[in-house]
């Protein structure tokens, strides 16, 4: 599973930085590091839209609030 998180201007002021280091974090503890390739771009063109990020091609947006629930819903239930 390939994760992507825009770390462009946009995306970072909104917290890209904090949701790419809940989503290192998150992926460890559920040893899933062999699964998911955690990796980052800069703009998707969905600038309004919060932090970015893609999930095998299949885009979410994503704040730091929300990244546990983001990550049980679309990464660890689906590897």
């Amino acid at each position: 599973m390939k994760v992507t998180v825009c770390i462009g201007s946009s995306c970072h002021i909104k917290g890209s930085r904090q949701v790419v280091e809940q989503l290192q974090h998150l992926i460890a503890t559920e040893n899933l590091g062999d699964k998911v390739e955690l990796g980052g771009t800069f703009c998707m063109g969905k600038c309004q839209q919060g932090v970015c990020v893609t999930v095998d091609d299949n885009f979410f947006s994503v704040t730091p609030d929300d990244v546990k629930d983001f990550f049980d819903k679309e990464i660890k239930a689906k590897v």
